[in-house]
């Protein structure tokens, strides 16, 4: 009498269990149908100003009207873009907290100790949100009018040129790296805790060369405070026809442009990300929006699926943690 008791709460108890198991299964399915019912927050690793923030406030607008819920950047900016980015990667995955970043999301892992995120497996890919070209560019007193004649000043004094970047790193930094191992040079890297310092002091013959977004450093070009070399995409960039681009440069083929993107904690429902990244792709769709960007020198672009920008995660991981690899760039 006791064992069939005892089974017999087993079986309610496995009942009971299966009930709420099937609420459970219901409500995950059922969930993202009413999503967004409040307020996202798109969490910025970096400081505003930059391209990052600007393409996440932008989206930020139009998802507010799409979704309609308000969308909200917040600003989380510290060395590395660390804080942030660890702040969404242990947020609930429910597509109330995101977040836009750039390609210092691919390499600070590989370069710093305590990154406290895996790019693959803590996020779940949303979209690519836009591709950025940078210039190399030197200050006016640099005796290179072209590429080729920088790397023949590197070639000569090994370690001479000056890389002013802002950190361990960062997209300038790992493009400087790139550009190294492709034409057997090396730079001296400077570090700064932002871009903007670096510039300054690239204007002001601190430091000899950067590597830096056209949109950030297109006016110092314009006003010749600095002398772009080349851009770094396929194409020439729109507003400066006259910069060629490396692949005219003597480097065929030679590309190496930031990419930002928005991403969601892992885990996220499948529903969800979906719809984000429905939302994105149809935001870009508008003339206006593009040629406001077109004339930054940033080509809005989202990915084709949440899954095909999945794939362009893994091999900008495996890119530049070779690049670090091979340049001997570790941790500070």
């Amino acid at each position: 009498m006791k064992f069939c008791m005892t089974l017999s709460a087993a079986i309610a108890a496995l009942s009971i269990s299966s009930h709420f198991s099937g609420d459970a299964q219901a409500q995950s399915t059922v969930a993202p149908a009413s999503y967004p019912s409040k307020s996202i927050r798109i969490i910025v690793p970096v400081a505003p100003g930059g391209n990052v923030d600007i393409v996440a406030r932008t989206l930020a607008a139009e998802l507010t009207k799409s979704l309609g819920q308000t969308v909200i950047v917040e600003n989380r900016p510290s060395a590395a873009s660390l804080v942030g980015t660890q702040l969404v990667a242990k947020a609930a995955p429910d597509g109330y907290t995101l977040l836009a970043h750039s390609s210092t999301y691919f390499s600070a892992p590989t370069i710093s100790a305590n990154a406290g995120y895996d790019p693959i497996k803590d996020f779940a890919p949303i979209t690519l949100t836009c591709k950025a070209p940078m210039f190399m560019e030197v200050h006016p007193s640099v005796p290179a009018r072209n590429v080729a004649e920088l790397v023949a000043i590197a070639k000569a004094k090994p370690g001479y040129v000056s890389n002013a970047n802002s950190g361990n790193g960062s997209t300038g930094h790992m493009a400087g790296e790139v550009f190294a191992s492709r034409t057997g040079i090396k730079f001296l890297n400077v570090f700064y805790k932002g871009s903007a310092q670096a510039v300054i002091d690239v204007i002001s013959g601190q430091a000899m060369l950067m590597f830096d977004q056209i949109s950030t450093s297109g006016p110092y070009v314009k006003t010749g405070k600095l002398r772009a070399l080349a851009v770094t995409s396929l194409q020439r960039a729109p507003m400066f026809p006259n910069v060629l681009p490396m692949a005219e440069s003597g480097y065929p083929g030679y590309e190496d442009v930031t990419l930002n993107f928005l991403l969601a904690p892992a885990g996220t429902p499948k529903e969800i990300v979906s719809r984000l990244h429905a939302e994105v792709a149809k935001a870009y769709q508008q003339p206006e929006l593009i040629k406001r960007f077109t004339e930054r020198s940033i080509q809005l672009q989202a990915s084709s699926s949440p899954e095909a920008f999945g794939e362009t995660i893994k091999s900008e991981v495996a890119r530049l943690s070779k690049v670090a690899r091979d340049a001997g760039i570790k941790a500070e």
